[in-house]
């Protein structure tokens, strides 16, 4: 038993990929005292940068080997897929083949409806796109839509930026470069005057302040998680577009279109060039705006969401902005599977969450107090 009479739940999870999500969430859960973590991998030298103890160990695996994955997924409760986006389908396979839950935070729209089919016949929870955004920005929103007797527009807006941009695209590296390409690249789903479409990445770009600080915002792909399917025929507009600081998009426009790097073939030299030119920083900001408009009582009203989440340290660990904020989201909503506060079965939204129970979780704490408007 726990301090203060609680059962402790020890559950043995699966996190696959041991990059600087992966080791967070790793230490996020050990730190919990009651998740036992390994962490798979193939490559030994990201394993080597993960702090073990008592409950997080490590293990070599080619992930990209189904029966090398599913030998090191036995007897796991569950998998968090925290590997490039390429490899969600492999690892949904095995977490299933296992009989374990799956958790994932890929911003890929392909990949999420291969989960989506699986969890037809699944005897488990599948549960994608648990991070930042998509996740919790859509759990934020549909707080906010819930309180509308009728809802016309939906946006959210999200941008993991430094707080000290020194370069021309004001732009440093925070999180997993594949997946970055990924939402410059490919097809942004929208609902347009009550029409569900697809728009293209980096276009309707535009301006917004918040707190004094200028961004500028545009189209990109996988945001919206599976909120285009839940508010079909039930909203009159929905977008998700990425906050960056002005000028961004421009010059990516001609990275990627004009210098040709969008095409599948050049993506693997635009990653090289991210990479090799752009620093990595742990001096950075979160900044989450979500705005509902729409009908409640008879008048026509606005309720936003705002938030802003800074690097600092977590359990002795020095954990940057887009580290806390995604890893802690994964974190909090398999929390709440273990603790029968989700489906245990079958496909599960993020818009299954609600925000009051994601900030009370001792992970979604993490996010701190959000501007909220009052119910």
């Amino acid at each position: 038993m726990a301090a203060g009479g609680k059962e402790t739940y020890m559950k043995r999870v699966a996190i696959v990929g041991a990059g600087h999500i992966g080791s967070t969430i790793a230490a996020l859960l050990a730190g919990a005292g009651d998740y036992d973590v390994l962490v798979l991998d193939r490559n030994q030298a990201a394993l080597s940068g993960v702090r073990q103890g008592d409950r997080v160990s490590t293990r070599a695996a080619d992930v990209s080997d189904p029966a090398a994955l599913r030998d090191a997924l036995k007897g796991v409760y569950a998998v968090i897929s925290a590997a490039p986006f390429h490899l969600t389908t492999k690892i949904a396979d095995a977490a299933i083949a296992c009989g374990a839950h799956y958790l994932d935070l890929t911003e890929d729209v392909e990949s999420t409806r291969y989960v989506q089919k699986l969890a037809q016949s699944a005897k488990t929870a599948l549960i994608p796109q648990c991070g930042l955004a998509p996740g919790f920005v859509s759990i934020a929103a549909y707080e906010l839509i819930r309180r509308f007797d009728k809802v016309r527009d939906v946006r959210l807006r999200v941008g993991a930026l430094p707080q000290f941009p020194s370069n021309a695209l004001g732009y440093n590296l925070t999180w997993s470069t594949e997946g970055l390409i990924n939402e410059y690249c490919e097809p942004c789903e929208a609902i347009v005057e009550g029409v569900r479409t697809l728009t293209t990445p980096l276009e309707e770009c535009e301006e917004l302040k918040i707190d004094g600080v200028a961004y500028e915002a545009f189209n990109t792909s996988g945001g919206l998680g599976t909120l285009c399917q839940t508010l079909e025929g039930k909203v009159t507009n929905l977008n998700y577009r990425t906050m960056r600081y002005p000028g961004h998009a421009a010059i990516m426009k001609a990275m990627l279109n004009d210098l040709r790097l969008r095409e599948p073939g050049r993506r693997g030299l635009l990653k090289d060039i991210f990479e090799g030119g752009l620093p990595q920083t742990m001096q950075d900001v979160v900044v989450i705006f979500v705005t509902v408009s729409g009908w409640r009582g008879g008048r026509l009203m606005q309720d936003t969401y705002t938030n802003k989440v800074y690097a600092r340290e977590i359990d002795g660990i020095m954990m940057s902005g887009i580290q806390i904020t995604t890893a802690g989201s994964v974190c909090a909503v398999l929390d709440l599977l273990t603790h029968g506060q989700l489906p245990a079965a079958g496909f599960v939204r993020q818009e299954d969450v609600t925000l009051p129970a994601f900030l009370e979780n001792r992970f979604g704490a993490h996010y701190g107090q959000p501007n909220l408007p009052p119910v």
